[in-house]
């Protein structure tokens, strides 16, 4: 019973079209992807397709700036700041909080390159020129450090090594006939 619902499907769907699975599958659109609504409309050159835009894109029209139409394809699609999700706010409830993003909130064109572990474009708490002076102030102390390293070298006072019966002088090879004075090791 099954199998007679299944032929009659795949007449249903590739009538005119020709006979087979692969025609039946085909037939069948992808159920994932973009749709056409997602994609970048033509460039906006009036107002109205401005504010048009600027709705398709769940933005304010005095926020809304499409990129510049220099034949790279961007079309009517929002320039938005190159900010990474890292200098968003972290407790603020996002609806994507590993994102730090809401939903519908258009996302930037170079979505990839601005996540948390990547690229992060946020203020550095110590100004350049803090920073440059401390690296040199570390530098010249290691130089001066290794200057004097070399010039003053210390060692540790080393004794020699101390082994038990005499120094192991038969396992050494030793005269087992010849008796030697037994030699003492004094800890220190």
């Amino acid at each position: 019973m099954a199998a007679l619902g299944l032929r009659w499907w795949a007449r249903a769907l590739s009538k005119d079209k020709g006979t087979g699975i692969p025609t039946v599958l085909s037939g069948a659109r992808a159920a994932s992807g973009v749709s056409k609504g997602m994609l970048p409309g033509p460039f906006p050159t009036t107002p109205e397709e401005k504010a048009a835009a600027a709705k398709k894109y769940n933005m304010r029209v005095e926020d809304y700036e499409p990129f510049p139409d220099n034949g790279e394809g961007y079309g009517d699609y929002p320039k938005l700041a190159d900010r990474s999700q890292h200098e968003r706010d972290p407790w603020y409830k996002w609806d994507h909080p590993d994102l730090r993003r809401n939903w519908g909130e258009p996302m930037h064109w170079n979505f990839d390159m601005y996540t948390r572990n990547r690229v992060d474009t946020s203020p550095s708490p110590v100004d350049w020129g803090t920073m440059v002076k401390h690296l040199g102030g570390f530098i010249g102390f290691m130089l001066l450090m290794f200057y004097l390293g070399e010039t003053f070298p210390s060692y540790q006072p080393v004794a020699p090594k101390q082994y038990p019966y005499n120094n192991l002088y038969l396992e050494r090879g030793g005269n087992p006939e010849k008796q030697l004075e037994e030699v003492k090791h004094y800890e220190i």
